[in-house]
């Protein structure tokens, strides 16, 4: 049975899109090392690069690799040595000092996937690190190897973004997931993006992880299903218990030390590993790299906008207009994505991410908030969200 690929070209994901037996199909595919003359290694179907290949190799040509590897190869890649550990250790003892800093001020950050206050997490860890310490962070930042891959996957003018994730021993895998953008949207409404979306979304985005000690195994080492992310129902998929528990039947994980860095397709399925030791305290650098292009064209204030224009839903809700029309009114004025956001202060505990704007002014419909109380409601969701 041939299994769906990236290449399928439907209007909509459906059930057909989500069958099990395809999926252990597709993920059964061998990484082939003849397809990636530059790879020092394949370990467990994930590619291995080494700084020394990184220096050494024509550039254009390891990116032309690397898009094929991510794209339609096992989707994940490791660097290792690609950070020295003069520069890593700097930065270690920076989001070390920022931690102790959240633990003094009694706030604990909570995750999309995990239990808020069992680890330690940085949200937004990029501009706490410039503004803390400007010459560590512009050292790593510096680092060639980051911008080979996100280049080869977003081009020139890419956006970084970071969360520090401290894992303690003890501390639970993740569920499996798809990541940023479609894997932080509710699964009862995924189905609503049509295929191409699916898609488009893993083009928009690059995740990586940079490792700020050694993870052996029993640190728990992220999870990881080469070639997932050519199934073209996983964003719908991943939400069934079925394809859950084959994930944890055959997930790999490949150890990392200080300085190895890993890249992967954020539609390929993966978590983050249980920490079973007792004394690692399992650091990492959680990259996501953002395209330039995910902008509108008009800078507008929505908020604004949808202020003005409260009292006239709440006046087409009460003449009987349909929840429809009035949802079509509220997408076109309010802002519909919950990002970018200040997630130490919008924290997604117990869902994907936070509410958006759209959210807001749905719940304050459906409860007939008046325009004043609505004007508080949004203040302080707009409050939340500053930098």
């Amino acid at each position: 049975m041939a299994a769906p690929t990236s290449t399928t070209h439907r209007a909509w994901i459906d059930d057909a899109d989500c069958d099990l037996d395809d999926f252990r199909a597709l993920v059964a595919t061998p990484t082939d090392a003849a397809d990636y003359p530059f790879a020092d290694d394949v370990r467990q179907g994930v590619l291995v690069y080494s700084a020394q290949t990184v220096a050494n190799a024509d550039r254009r040509a390891l990116q032309t690799e690397l898009i094929h590897a991510l794209a339609d190869g096992p989707g994940v890649v490791v660097f290792e040595g690609a950070f020295d550990h003069p520069t890593v250790d700097r930065a270690s003892e920076a989001f070390t000092a920022l931690i102790e800093a959240q633990r003094a001020a009694g706030s604990a950050a909570g995750d999309h996937f995990g239990k808020a206050g069992v680890n330690d997490r940085i949200w937004n860890a990029a501009q706490k690190l410039a503004l803390h310490d400007p010459e560590v962070f512009a050292e790593y930042y510096a680092n060639d190897t980051l911008a080979l891959v996100c280049e080869a996957w977003l081009g020139p003018r890419y956006q970084v973004t970071s969360q520090v994730n401290v894992v303690n021993p003890g501390g639970a895998p993740q569920v499996p997931h798809r990541d940023y953008h479609l894997g932080f949207v509710d699964a009862d409404q995924l189905a609503a993006y049509p295929a191409h979306m699916h898609r488009m979304s893993a083009a928009l985005t690059l995740q990586g992880a940079v490792a700020h000690c050694d993870m052996p195994l029993e640190s728990g080492p992220t999870m990881l299903l080469p070639h997932s992310q050519k199934f073209a129902g996983g964003y719908i998929a991943f939400y069934g218990q079925e394809f859950v528990e084959f994930f944890a039947t055959r997930m790999v994980q490949v150890p990392l030390r200080k300085g190895d860095a890993v890249f992967f397709n954020p539609a390929l399925m993966h978590g983050a590993g249980a920490n079973t030791s007792t004394d690692i305290r399992r650091m990492a650098n959680l990259l996501q790299i953002s395209s330039p292009f995910g902008r509108a064209m008009e800078a507008m204030d929505r908020t604004a906008m949808i202020r003005a224009t409260y009292p006239a839903l709440l006046a087409m809700k009460a003449a009987g207009r349909s929840d429809r029309e009035i949802r079509n009114s509220v997408n076109a004025t309010a802002e519909g994505y919950a990002f970018p956001t200040n997630l130490d202060r919008d924290q997604p505990i117990g869902s994907l991410a936070p509410p958006s704007q759209v959210d807001v002014v749905l719940a304050a419909l459906a409860s007939r908030l008046t325009p004043q109380a609505f004007d508080e409601a949004l203040a302080e969701h707009t409050t939340r969200r500053i930098a």
